[in-house]
């Protein structure tokens, strides 16, 4: 696994302390991007949490996923929360050390009490001593919230004087874009009631299953108001890859108002499902991988876009047009970009693969951060699209018709396309049928083709001249 190592810069540790307003809880913040460019230590937001109880209890499920490695349990790492300010809310997001769990707690509007809250995104410092004082909050007593330095310490400040060194491996950065891009073709499937919720969350294992029977796919149904468990993928059911992988959930379900779970239309194979528990002024969700056993960042969902270079001069003239919008609108976008709608989410998903936008299901909607890392790593580094621009380079593909053949090594590989649909003869199309995206020979047959046509585009036009 290619992974760098990210130096994550504070001014101090996070921490609880009392001060004349009460307790008040100063999350720090390491470099990060906002409306007025790269920063230090942005600023974010200084107020009261209206619910300080739950928030603390939001915060520490984030960051167990951060700390967790739910398939091979060897080797922890931890990258500290990315929190966004959108505006109208405070976004805490992390990625488990085994790329196959996402995490996102959402204090909306509602949520926060302070006169304002910024834009940009960051890291924020979650500490041991930290995770320690909020597991302690019992009430719901007054609690100051500062996401950000003390304002006079903003420019007072002489250096870091706490720094971090994590692991950075690039699965990480492809699994952002992959969840955004799972999510996104995500619907409603079913809606719990708080006490629904409490009893079906409680009714999951803790572990994983032993046994082969324990590592089949798992799926859920709406059925009396409530959800049951089947063997099957009946029409309307949810796959649930790995129940023990919800139990941060349980950190909340005291206040939960309400569970929502999203997925895609069922087919026959496991795929991702997202859970989203509902609580007073704020929203946490987890997203997982359609196995325990397999993360985010070898499903493939954001190939195409990646291999298509209009989407990347269209995500170019769209990220001019972002300003930490809490939801992004497309046809607004379109409008103002020049674009048509289809573009414009293209150019959307091309941007989730360098961590610009995440999606938010609650909202349906795509939001605007930026990854406080080299997150253009998950093109650069993608094996499939490397190989399938490594074969065009090399004039490996014939093209003839609605077909194509692919040399690759001493094996010829037969390509058949019909619209957006695509076959291949290699092993990855027959194992996953195009569930995990393009296998790197139809990317390479579609590379291919848009070559020709641009090559045809600009023959006629130069014939068309010359005949003027």
């Amino acid at each position: 696994m290619t992974r760098s190592v990210q130096a994550l810069a504070y001014a101090r540790p996070s921490s609880l302390e009392s001060s004349q307003v009460g307790p008040s809880l100063g999350l720090e913040t390491a470099g990060g991007l906002t409306p007025r460019g790269a920063e230090a230590h942005p600023r974010f937001f200084a107020g009261f949490l209206t619910d300080p109880r739950i928030a603390a209890r939001g915060l520490l499920a984030v960051a167990d996923v951060a700390a967790a490695r739910y398939h091979q349990r060897t080797l922890p790492a931890s990258l500290d929360p990315v929190v966004t300010g959108n505006g109208d809310r405070l976004r805490f997001e992390s990625f488990s050390g085994c790329c196959g769990v996402y995490a996102r707690l959402d204090v909306l509007q509602e949520g926060l009490d302070g006169r304002t809250t910024g834009h940009g995104t960051t890291n924020v410092d979650v500490n041991a001593p930290l995770r320690e004082a909020l597991s302690r909050i019992t009430a719901d007593d007054p609690l100051h919230l500062r996401v950000g330095p003390e304002e006079m310490a903003v420019t007072t400040l002489d250096g870091p004087v706490v720094e971090k060194k994590v692991p950075l491996p690039d699965r990480w950065l492809r699994g952002f874009a992959e969840a955004q891009v799972a999510s996104a073709g995500f619907d409603l499937r079913a809606e719990l009631t708080a006490a629904q919720a409490v009893a079906f969350l409680r009714s999951l294992p803790r572990t994983p299953s032993s046994g082969r029977a324990g590592r089949g796919a798992r799926w859920v149904v709406a059925s009396g108001g409530s959800l049951r468990t089947t063997t099957r993928p009946v029409p309307g059911a949810v796959c649930l890859p790995g129940p023990e992988r919800l139990v941060a959930l349980r950190r909340v379900l005291r206040d939960a108002t309400a569970l929502r779970v999203y997925g895609p239309v069922a087919d026959g194979a496991a795929a991702a499902s997202a859970w989203e528990v509902v609580l007073p002024g704020m929203r946490l969700t987890l997203t997982l991988s359609p196995d325990s056993a397999r993360g985010f960042s070898g499903e493939g969902g954001v190939l195409e876009a990646l291999a298509t270079d209009d989407a990347a001069a269209d995500a170019e003239l769209v990220s001019v047009l972002l300003a930490w919008e809490p939801r992004i609108e497309p046809a607004e976008l379109a409008g103002q970009a020049g674009l048509s709608v289809e573009r414009v989410r293209a150019a959307l998903v091309r941007l989730g693969t360098a961590g610009r936008v995440g999606y938010d299901l609650a909202d349906a909607a795509y939001f605007h951060r930026e990854l406080p890392y080299d997150a253009d790593r998950a093109e650069r580094h993608n094996p499939r699209l490397v190989a399938a621009r490594r074969l065009v380079g090399e004039g490996a593909v014939s093209l003839d018709g609605a077909g194509a053949t692919v040399a690759s090594g001493d094996r010829r590989y037969r390509v058949r396309e019909s619209g957006a649909e695509f076959s291949c003869t290699c092993q990855w199309w027959a194992d996953y049928r195009g569930r995990r995206g393009p296998c790197k020979h139809a990317l390479a047959v579609r590379m291919a083709r848009r070559g020709a046509a641009v090559v045809d585009a600009v023959r006629g036009t130069a014939v068309a001249g010359g005949v003027r």
